[in-house]
């Protein structure tokens, strides 16, 4: 077993005064503390934390743990207590958060620990919650942030090259991550200090470049290890997908699977940092959905085989604010199918059916925590086995059965136990199953947008739900324009060079080198004269030109003589754009633009983006044109953004017009009053193209509609067998991200600022402020269902009900107003789309009507006594299926119209293999995931 020390010698005077200021109360306690019988965080009292083979080690016990993985960035500081509690409550023990180096040193030396990068605040907020805290100081990320988290300025330190045995490289982070812990300790927020970190991240998925960087990268493994020791954090530290990891660091686990996976010596114990319970969103893609079976079959098939320590990416995804996104190309929702969506809402049945799980583990703790070797195995089919921990008195057991088509009866101490396919079911008893994970009694929640006076726009993850029972479920929103009646004022970005501060060369620049990322955007210009002969020669034939750029990324829209001739985006792609010309001068303007930089492999210092081959005209009768060494007049970023019109003190620094004007390069504003209540608030822009929004001088993000998904792909959803990110899509045929969130903080009672940039001519008449809702939730339960538990449950069976139970329950403030649908028997299909079967108790809805309206939330049990009579199909397993509208004004269904909205038609220049989202996986984050479930 590897033991830390309680405390560490420290190389700041202030900590070791502190200590001696402690002095004996410190060194008598440390080693003795005990967790709260409740096994929460006891704020202030200081505690050891350490390692053995099994699991970590918290003063002295070993500890089952669950974690939640939440980004403080990714949220409004005013949000992390309601999302720090709703973990909790969904059964959380740690939240673990990367740490963000491009927002905490901006400029070199520059520190910024405020507003949503104020990380003390958050650790405190955390451990004031009763959570710990595992802290991922990489300092690269990758988390599909801007740059994988480095700060721009990185690349401009002379000699330097990334993660590697790279001395400037290294001297760099080493001073960023000693900033970290010695802030940390500053703020006594380490578990020995009586805080909440009790782990430490070093690196990050290093393991799967490593070999690019040859001996040099092995060399700097050990050096990352020994500097992060060497920094006397006082709690373990970890490395993620890094089996070369050093014996006194803990290698750990990353993917969609985890069970099975050992770590590289046998005297560290399992930890699974990143269960991937969702997927990201890429401008062009659908929208990626886990089913919640699947991922519960995979947390549990993974404390089934040994694991100890498994946190959940995300458990709250967020929003990619301002242009923090990265990839190339990712949106600025992270909502990552999380069991706490982008708004901060409870994602149901996800949230819910996880948290029944987490409780059955817990249950299962003191038999997990006190055997010391592998538990016993037990085969009990062809693709169904059986483990047993048992010792000192505690026996639990996990019945798996793998097969991802056919549900199979097995035998298990004498007992027969019924498992669905692809599912676990757990005894914390070895003898009676409280959870199976493909059985979801849990309530599901359809959320919805709305504008006031329309009818609410279902979401994708909504969409999701549907299509489990209607495959072709997809938001029809089009139609005509309802407009807000906001008064709105345009004004017109030059295009082109619009001020000083021009590079004028004869050369093409790399577009990241020369804007420091400081914007999005870029201005090349040049122009070239066409001769009369030329220009006839074309109209007699009727030949066209076409600018061809060989190379470009991300994306770029094309200027002739100031009219926009079209659009192309892509990752090093050509571009081969039909253009007109004059005789005489014409003036080429590209305005290249990055959509985040790249977050995920080697050498991220040398990956550019902009105009990075050739620039050619093709097409003309006298033979094409090389521009690439033409005189080249370079503007960094747009003349709004120098002047920050996007701000209240400063919208006035230009001339704007009365009328919104829809041409391309377009500045809008307006102001709008905040909706009533208290539900999360979004702007809807699926009429506009593509740009950016802020709202009060808040930078809400990059907008981009107008890349819409394919048609193809959205089917029925199967949560049997192997996922991957194809496997359960929506939204196809819609853009990518519709809708963006405004963190209410950022609002006041009237008169908002609204500005939006466009770059290629949406409506914004048809922006809308919309509200998101939750007011439609449902139940399915059968009778072969675990009863209802928590966790005083114990095994004597008299104490504990046998009837499983339907729970419906509304938002905060809302009540039950309306049962939609109501059938104990054998209905069929999903919420939104139930349907009676052929058996059906006629005293059903009056049975649940009766239970649950006018109520916030209702329990019906699932037994035909419930709804009384003799029972007509007794050979028949049955459910009870029920739909239930919510609404805060109580006894009253708000009456709604259609919420239409005109998608805008701009068409892109794109790859043709856009669309295929495994192949873009590849660059953009991880190595490309088997489609098959590991069999170790």
């Amino acid at each position: 077993m590897y033991m830390l020390l309680c405390l560490s010698s420290s190389e700041t005077m202030g900590y070791i005064v502190k200590i001696q200021f402690f002095g004996v109360m410190l060194f008598v306690h440390c080693g003795y503390l005990l967790l709260a019988m409740s096994k929460q965080v006891s704020a202030g009292k200081p505690f050891n934390v350490s390692f053995d083979h099994r699991a970590l080690i918290i003063d002295g016990s070993r500890r089952m743990l669950i974690s939640a993985g939440i980004h403080y960035p990714r949220a409004a500081p005013e949000m992390w207590p309601d999302i720090l509690a709703k973990a909790k409550e969904g059964g959380a023990d740690v939240v673990q958060t990367y740490v963000f180096w491009d927002g905490h040193e901006p400029q070199p030396g520059m520190y910024n620990f405020n507003g949503r990068y104020d990380l003390p605040k958050f650790v405190k907020l955390v451990a004031e919650a009763g959570m710990y805290l595992h802290l991922r100081i990489g300092p690269y990320v990758c988390a599909e942030w801007n740059f994988g988290g480095f700060p721009v300025w990185l690349r401009d330190v002379p000699g330097i090259v990334f993660r590697t045995d790279n001395q400037p490289f290294k001297e760099k982070m080493e001073g960023f991550v000693r900033k970290i812990v010695n802030l940390m300790k500053a703020n006594e927020l380490f578990a020995w200090q009586g805080g909440p970190i009790i782990l430490a991240q070093i690196e990050n998925e290093y393991g799967n470049i490593e070999w690019e960087f040859g001996d040099g990268g092995r060399r700097y493994v050990q050096w990352a290890a020994n500097m992060a020791l060497g920094l006397n954090a006082g709690v373990p530290w970890v490395m993620c997908q890094q089996n070369d990891a050093p014996s006194n660091i803990i290698n750990t686990c990353n993917g969609y699977y985890c069970d099975g996976w050992k770590p590289k010596s046998p005297n560290k114990p399992v930890f699974w940092t990143e269960d991937w319970n969702g997927w990201f969103q890429d401008y062009g893609h659908a929208v990626p959905h886990r089913p919640v079976e699947d991922n519960a079959f995979a947390v549990a098939r993974f404390f089934q085989r040994g694991g100890s320590f498994q946190n959940y990416y995300m458990y709250f995804g967020g929003t990619n604010f301002a242009r923090t996104s990265g990839g190339p190309f990712i949106t600025t929702s992270y909502d990552y199918d999380a069991p706490i969506d982008e708004y901060g809402l409870i994602r149901q049945p996800k949230w819910g059916h996880l948290k029944e799980l987490h409780a059955a583990i817990k249950l299962c703790e003191p038999s997990l925590t006190a055997i010391q070797g592998d538990p016993t195995y037990i085969w009990l089919g062809s693709q169904q086995e059986a483990h047993v921990y048992s010792a000192n008195g505690h026996c639990a057991a996990f019945l798996a059965n793998i097969d991802n088509r056919r549900k199979v009866t097995v035998r298990f101490q004498g007992q027969s136990y019924l498992l669905p396919p692809w599912s676990v079911s757990i005894l914390p008893d070895c003898k009676k199953v409280i959870f199976n994970t493909a059985q979801v009694g849990t309530q599901t929640v359809l959320s919805s947008m709305r504008r006031m006076g329309t009818k609410p726009a279902i979401t994708p993850t909504s969409q999701y739900l549907l299509s489990r029972a209607m495959p072709d479920a997809h938001d029809q929103s089009d139609g005509e324009s309802l407009g807000t009646g906001w008064a709105w004022e345009s004004y017109m970005e030059y295009v082109g060079v619009h001020g000083n501060g021009t590079v004028v060369t004869n050369s093409l620049l790399e577009q990241i080198s020369t804007t420091k990322d400081s914007t999005d955007y870029l201005w090349y210009t040049t122009s070239v004269t066409i001769s009369e002969d030329d220009i006839q020669a074309l109209s007699n034939t009727g030949s066209t030109t076409s600018l061809v750029l060989t190379s470009m990324r991300d994306a770029v829209h094309v200027f002739i003589n100031g009219k926009l001739a079209g659009s192309a985006m892509g990752w090093n792609v050509r571009v081969d754009q039909k253009i007109s010309l004059q005789a005489g001068s014409n003036s080429i303007a590209l305005l290249s633009m990055t959509v985040g930089l790249q977050n995920y492999g080697a050498y991220l210092e040398t990956w550019g983006a902009g105009i990075q081959g050739s620039v050619l005209i093709r097409g003309l009768p006298s033979g094409d044109l090389d521009l690439t060494s033409h005189t080249w007049v370079y503007q960094v970023g747009l003349e709004g953004e120098h002047l920050k019109i996007f701000s209240s003190g400063f919208t006035d620094s230009v001339i704007w017009t009365a009328f919104p004007i829809t041409s391309p390069l377009v500045w809008h504003k307006t102001t709008f009053d905040a909706p009533a209540g208290e539900e999360p608030v979004a702007l809807d822009l699926g009429s506009m193209g593509k740009g950016q929004a802020w709202v009060n001088g808040e930078h809400i993000g990059r907008f981009w509609p107008s890349m819409r998904a394919p048609q193809w792909g959205c089917s029925q959803c199967d949560y049997r067998g192997a996922y991957n990110p194809d496997k359960c899509l929506t939204n196809c045929g819609e853009p990518s991200q519709r809708w963006h969130h405004i963190p209410r903080a950022w609002l006041q009672p009237k008169g908002n600022l609204l500005v939006v940039f466009e770059e290629v001519g949406g409506d914004p008449l048809q922006i809308s402020v919309v509200t998101r809702s939750q007011d439609v939730v449902c139940g399915h339960v059968s009778e072969l269902h675990p009863p209802p538990f928590d966790e005083t449950w114990i095994s004597n069976h008299n104490t504990t009900s046998t009837t499983p139970t339907l729970q419906l329950a509304c938002t905060a403030g809302h009540h039950i107003i309306e049962i939609n649908f109501s059938s104990y028997g054998n209905p069929d299909g999903s919420c939104g789309d139930f349907r009676k079967g052929a058996c059906h108790a006629v005293d059903s809805f009056a049975a649940v009507h009766k239970a649950c309206v006018g109520k916030q939330q209702c329990t019906v049990a699932v037994a035909w006594s419930t709804f009384g009579g003799s029972d007509p199909c007794p050979t028949t397993h049955k459910s009870l299926a029920v739909q239930a509208q919510c609404s805060s004004v109580h006894g009253q269904v708000a009456q709604m119209e259609e919420m239409p909205v005109v998608f805008s038609n701009y068409t892109w220049q794109k790859p043709g293999n856009w669309s295929h989202h495994n192949q873009l996986s590849t660059w953009q984050r991880k190595p490309p995931v088997s489609s098959q479930y590991p069999m170790y």
